[in-house]
């Protein structure tokens, strides 16, 4: 239990990989890891879809970790990739779920996703406990999927089969990482983001026209100004503003169920300073917080990159401690 909770061995950076920046870009450019993912289609009572992606185990009864990527991610990133093969090596069956309009197909409604929408990772929880007959649940997930996670964790209808969950690079105060993302250091990434969701909103205005227009979208230079005018009306949010304080998972943190993970390192560019706040006064006693002076977002890698990362290997143990203790 220590060692599982408390006294695990923090991530260190091989040489010259002790820089956020490097952390976040040389994993997702260059690790190469693929897993033999079989797909299938989600219906949902909206009316829309998702697409799931599955490793199994011959033995039904083993348990399952449903993975849930970042912003403009999906099932075949590197992160998620590699986190599922260490799962399935160590026994678990694996779920990876891609956001509405991600994973290689647009979805069908004007809205896509957001760091709130909770009720698909819901509605994923659902379809392995009802069509998989699923005994124990774990959740993982990153950046924007990590948010989610954490959510879900404190839903007081969070279903007993879920044993616990961890959550990388979470964007825990979104405000302050929208500021954070906003500074020229961060263009890259902000371009990067940006460049990605315009081919939605292009896509979502031949659709929708009546709904969603691209007109003067080149003007967007933020997540403000994106989520003032696509994320927060198309979700029922008044504003950027409203939507990043209903959807920020800080404020889950209190209101925990399960015992949760949360590793944020302290050179992660996409992160601001709220975002490592423990809370320590009002927080659950289930939330297990660690913050590594290195990792970037969603890096934890050495020099070894398509190897087992420290990442999945801390998510493997504090999930397997869950399991022994439940």
């Amino acid at each position: 239990m220590t060692q599982a909770l408390y006294d695990y061995p923090s991530y260190s950076p091989s040489f010259g990989l002790a820089n956020g920046h490097i952390q976040s870009i040389v994993p997702s450019l260059f690790r190469q890891v693929i897993v033999p993912f079989e797909r299938s289609r989600l219906e949902l009572a909206d009316g829309d879809f998702l697409l799931l992606d599955t490793l199994r185990q011959s033995t039904p009864s083993a348990p399952w970790v449903i993975l849930s990527h970042g912003l403009e991610g999906s099932s075949r990133r590197p992160y998620v990739q590699g986190m599922a093969r260490a799962f399935h090596a160590a026994g678990w069956q694996v779920l990876a779920w891609n956001f509405r309009g991600c994973g290689g197909e647009l979805n069908r409604l004007p809205r896509f996703y957001h760091s709130g929408a909770i009720g698909d990772l819901k509605a994923v929880m659902m379809e392995l406990l009802n069509n998989q007959q699923a005994e124990k649940i774990f959740l993982t997930g990153f950046s924007m999927g990590g948010n989610q996670t954490v959510l879900a964790l404190a839903e007081p209808d969070l279903p007993n089969e879920v044993i616990g969950g961890v959550g990388f690079s979470v964007p825990l105060d979104l405000a302050s990482c929208a500021a954070r993302l906003a500074q020229p250091a961060q263009r890259l990434y902000m371009s990067r983001f940006l460049r990605d969701l315009k081919v939605k909103i292009v896509a979502k205005a031949e659709r929708f026209p009546d709904q969603v227009s691209s007109a003067h979208f080149d003007e967007i230079s933020d997540f403000r100004a994106f989520d003032d005018r696509y994320t927060g009306p198309l979700h029922g949010f008044t504003d950027a503003q409203d939507y990043w304080t209903q959807c920020s998972s800080k404020h889950a943190l209190p209101h925990l169920r399960r015992p949760t993970l949360i590793v944020n390192a302290t050179d992660d560019p996409f992160l601001g300073s709220n975002c490592f706040d423990c809370h320590l006064g009002v927080r659950s006693n289930r939330l297990f917080m660690e913050i590594p002076i290195s990792g970037g977002h969603v890096g934890f890698v050495r020099w070894k990159l398509n190897s087992e990362l420290w990442s999945e290997k801390r998510a493997l143990v504090f999930a397997n401690y869950l399991l022994e203790r439940t």
